[in-house]
């Protein structure tokens, strides 16, 4: 499956800074109409170490209204965690309606990290699949729009970007011996990022594999996918999509204005009692 993954794709920068802007501003007016619509959006990031996810990430939320989104960068459950059904956690982040939560990482460690390096028995990772899919199918029933992200990068490149960060003694604080212990085992990792692709991958919770080699590339194939997905989500309700003006109409309307508001409190004071 991520053998016939084509890691080639790049974008140049001159197409990059024309598509960019306006993706951007489409985002910003979906995020408006779900919230409208009270459609709550899960956006999962899962990946390669160094594959770009905190980038990525940080260059899909700028133009977003931070009133409208949680970010979570998921670790290791806290000792009190343990002592509650694994996904229990998870289950408390999930965003009110019309909001949008965006995982950087997430429940499928445990059928990676956890799985690769034995922090899970065999039953609890192999039970997870049956718990990750009823779970996403649940909030998805609901009115939950489901994106899923893998970025997915080379062994080859992974060691060269391992070594760059390395180099700088501002980033190399990145790279820690987990991480090459990770490494050493890319070809176990590729296994079950392979069956967890194969087994979770959903009409309501769909996975996207992103060529992560060329950073522009792959931050417009991310704002792409979810555009569409919001899309969607608008046009399955009978609702109108929202109209973006053009990135001239844009920067004239910031500058007569101000950024538009999106969330208003006497809105957010509503869904909150």
């Amino acid at each position: 499956m991520l053998e016939k993954v084509d890691l080639t794709q790049k974008l140049s920068k001159q197409e990059y800074e024309a598509r960019l802007p306006r993706l951007r501003d489409r985002l910003y007016d979906l995020q408006k109409a779900c919230w409208d619509a009270a459609i709550p959006t899960v956006i999962v990031f899962e990946g390669w170490d160094a594959a770009g996810k905190g980038t990525s990430i940080n260059c899909l939320t700028q133009r977003l209204d931070p009133r409208g989104f949680k970010l979570y960068a998921i670790q290791a459950p806290r000792t009190y965690e343990t002592h509650m059904p694994w996904l229990w956690r998870f289950w408390l982040k999930l965003p009110n309606y019309g909001e949008m939560a965006i995982f950087d990482r997430s429940w499928y460690g445990r059928v990676l990290i956890e799985r690769v390096e034995g922090l899970a028995s065999d039953d609890e990772w192999r039970n997870a699949y049956r718990d990750i899919v009823n779970m996403e199918h649940t909030i998805a029933d609901d009115g939950y729009v489901v994106t899923k992200f893998f970025l997915h990068i080379s062994k080859k490149e992974q060691l060269r970007r391992f070594k760059r960060l390395e180099k700088d003694p501002l980033k190399s604080w990145h790279v820690q011996p987990e991480d090459w212990e990770h490494h050493h085992k890319y070809g176990e990792y590729v296994r079950a990022t392979e069956e967890m692709l194969e087994r979770t991958d959903t009409e309501w919770g769909p996975w996207t594999v992103v060529e992560a080699t060329d950073r522009r590339w792959a931050r417009v194939r991310i704002f792409e996918t979810i555009i569409r997905r919001l899309e969607e989500a608008l046009e399955k309700r009978g609702l109108p999509l929202p109209t973006t003006p053009s990135r001239e109409g844009q920067e004239s309307l910031d500058r007569d204005e101000g950024d538009r508001p999106l969330l208003a409190d006497s809105h957010s004071q509503d869904r909150e009692t």
